[in-house]
C-alpha cells in the first residue's frame, strides 16, 4: 500500500482511511459511491456493465471481482444503504457468462442488449478519451436514441464513482486486499 495503513487494519484499508486520513473528503467519496448503488435507476445489467467495464480501464482487482447482487449487503453494512431500494432489485441479476462477455469481446457478443452495449461503450470512452465522447455526434445520437436524459445522467454520474474511486482504489494499493 501506498501509505501507512496498522498491520491491524491492513484486511480493510478503505475503512482505516476514512476514519484517519482526508476524512471528510474520503467520506464524501465513499457517500457518493454508495449513492450511486443506492439510488441508480438503470437496470441492474446495464449498471454491471459500465461498472465492470470502468472496472477494467482503472485495473482496480476489488471492483473486478465484485458484484453487486452478492457484494452490496456487505457494502451497505460497511458504508451506509439499503438494500430495499438499491440497484440490486432493478431487474435480472446478471449471470457469470455476462461478466466473463464483458472481459472479452463485449462489441461482439450476442448476450448484450442494445443498451447494455450502449453502456459499456460509454464506460469505456468516457473512461479512456473524455475529450473525444464530448464531440462524438453519432455516439450522441445513438444514446439519446437508446436512454432518456435522466438515464444518460444517472449512468454518468456512477461511471464518475467508478472511475474515481476505483483509480484512487488501484493506485493507493487498497485493492491488494478485498474487505468486500
Amino acid at each position: 500500500m501506498r501509505i501507512d495503513i496498522p498491520a491491524e487494519s491492513a484486511s480493510d484499508p478503505v475503512a482505516y482511511t476514512k476514519d484517519h486520513y482526508a476524512v471528510d473528503i474520503v467520506r464524501a467519496g465513499m457517500n457518493f459511491s454508495a449513492t450511486a448503488y443506492q439510488h441508480s435507476k438503470l437496470p441492474l445489467r446495464e449498471f454491471e456493465a459500465a461498472r465492470l467495464r470502468t472496472a477494467q480501464i482503472n485495473g482496480c482487482q476489488i471492483c473486478q471481482s465484485r458484484r453487486s447482487a452478492r457484494d452490496l449487503p456487505s457494502y451497505f453494512d460497511r458504508f451506509g444503504g439499503s438494500l430495499e431500494s438499491s440497484v440490486i432489485n432493478n431487474g435480472e441479476v446478471p449471470e457469470e457468462s455476462f461478466y466473463a462477455a464483458v472481459n472479452d469481446g463485449w462489441r461482439e457478443s450476442p448476450i448484450f442488449s442494445e443498451r447494455e452495449r450502449l453502456a459499456i461503450d460509454y464506460a469505456e470512452r468516457l473512461g479512456v478519451d473524455p475529450i473525444k465522447v464530448a464531440y462524438d455526434e453519432d455516439f450522441w445520437t445513438q444514446m439519446k436514441n437508446a436512454f432518456s436524459d435522466d438515464e444518460i445522467v444517472d449512468l454518468s454520474y456512477c461511471i464518475a464513482a467508478w472511475m474515481g474511486l476505483g483509480r484512487v482504489t488501484h493506485a493507493l494499493g487498497f485493492d491488494s486486499v478485498c474487505a468486500v
